[in-house]
């Protein structure tokens, strides 16, 4: 492409053919005695064919287990179609999935009835180890790590179908690595590297200090960045490392450690996104920057921790000031590259070789997104992300793919 309005048009036409896609599997099991409904579905598997899990060139799609009261077909088919693009951004040939139970997590059935959904699930003879098209279930919203792995162990005799397992049951166990987060953190290195500054002695500020935040903490600071600015709920507000966070707060950021090193600046859980630092990290919830606040960002970089913290709107705003972006779905694949690795990977560390991968595939991504960037010059960072999202999707789409019976 030659110029920003062809980039346009092409993006569209990507669009109108992504929004015309069906899933290649809709699953609903039952056992209506033990008032169990769970789903499966599978967005797309063509994106698969060439790759280690092509089933015989039927594909594989992939993503967490929601588990949640009142959850419908059609929340896990919305998010089965968000974990395809979010495959695809990855440069995974792997299609996007999602599962779900309507179940309360918290209920004293929890575990009798999670066994019961993976044995029903498994009867219908959808998984990949099966030579279905569902590569298995994982963690999402409502899942109990290591609970749930275990479980499905228990139920299935084995961990094929389940990922995020801990390491000594075959798995990475990515979530208590922060194999996500380390992602967050080179996406935020590349991209200053790709503008000619470098993460050594860069400052920076984390908004949500949960699994993903503390990673990105952990990991940028490895890479030469010092901390200056925390914020979470727990910590009630934002608060200011006058000199850098210590080691000590880095590997144990607890309130006690909090207090002994920084000082409170705000009742704010939003100020520390507006601090003068060279990069700032949102890594709490969706819809964080608006048209109301992006304005107040005084960063030249911020990389995306938390799923969508930005908005459409917010995302003009910010690119017209001078900040570049790089939008969750190229900052964080971590945890479905890590999940990828437990499906197809036969190497004798698997939690080395889906950290090596995540830095890797993040890095090339960031860098091949920056290159439209400064080529194109006036489209946003996350419009060339959504473009080659849709591209990676759709470029096998137009031999077919049978949607599972």
């Amino acid at each position: 492409m030659n110029n920003a309005a062809e980039f346009y048009n092409e993006l569209e036409d990507f669009k109108t053919r992504f929004d015309a896609m069906e899933p290649a599997l809709e699953l609903t099991v039952k056992d209506e005695a033990m008032g169990i409904e769970g789903f499966v579905v599978v967005w797309n598997t063509a994106i698969a064919k060439d790759g280690p899990l092509s089933q015989g060139g039927k594909g594989c799609g992939k993503g967490g287990s929601r588990i949640m009261k009142g959850l419908k077909l059609d929340d896990v088919k919305r998010l089965a179609r968000a974990m395809a693009e979010k495959n695809s951004a990855a440069g995974l040939p792997l299609g996007g999935a999602k599962s779900g139970l309507n179940a309360d997590p918290d209920a004293p059935d929890y575990e009798k009835k999670w066994k019961r959904f993976v044995r029903l699930v498994k009867e219908e003879g959808v998984l990949c180890v099966d030579g279905g098209i569902f590569g298995g279930f994982g963690y999402d919203v409502g899942g109990k790590p290591p609970l749930n792995a275990l479980w499905t162990i228990e139920e299935l005799g084995d961990g094929k179908s389940f990922t995020g397992k801990p390491v000594d049951k075959g798995g990475t166990d990515y979530d208590k690595i922060g194999i996500a987060g380390l992602g967050v953190a080179v996406a935020g290195k590349t991209l200053m590297e790709e503008n000619g500054k470098s993460a050594q002695d860069a400052t920076f500020s984390v908004q949500g200090v949960g699994a993903m935040g503390s990673a990105v903490m952990r990991f940028f600071s490895e890479m030469g960045g010092k901390l200056q600015y925390v914020s979470d709920p727990k910590y009630g507000g934002t608060w200011h490392f006058e000199n850098g966070a210590t080691e000590e707060f880095i590997q144990e950021p607890s309130m006690e450690n909090l207090e002994a090193e920084a000082t409170k600046i705000s009742d704010s859980y939003e100020d520390c996104l507006y601090q003068d630092v060279d990069i700032i990290f949102p890594c709490a919830l969706e819809d964080t920057l608006t048209k109301d606040n992006a304005g107040k960002v005084k960063a030249k970089f911020m990389s995306e921790g938390a799923n969508n913290p930005t908005t459409d709107e917010a995302h003009q705003i910010l690119f017209d000031n001078g900040t570049l972006v790089i939008p969750d779905i190229i900052a964080n694949p971590g945890g479905i590259i890590a999940a990828f690795v437990e499906l197809s990977s036969n190497a004798d560390d698997l939690p080395a070789e889906a950290m090596k991968m995540t830095r890797e595939r993040v890095a090339d991504n960031v860098r091949t997104m920056m290159k439209y960037v400064q080529d194109l010059k006036t489209v946003r960072p996350d419009q060339i992300a959504d473009y080659m999202t849709y591209k990676n999707i759709l470029k096998d789409e137009n031999q077919g793919q049978e949607k599972a019976a």
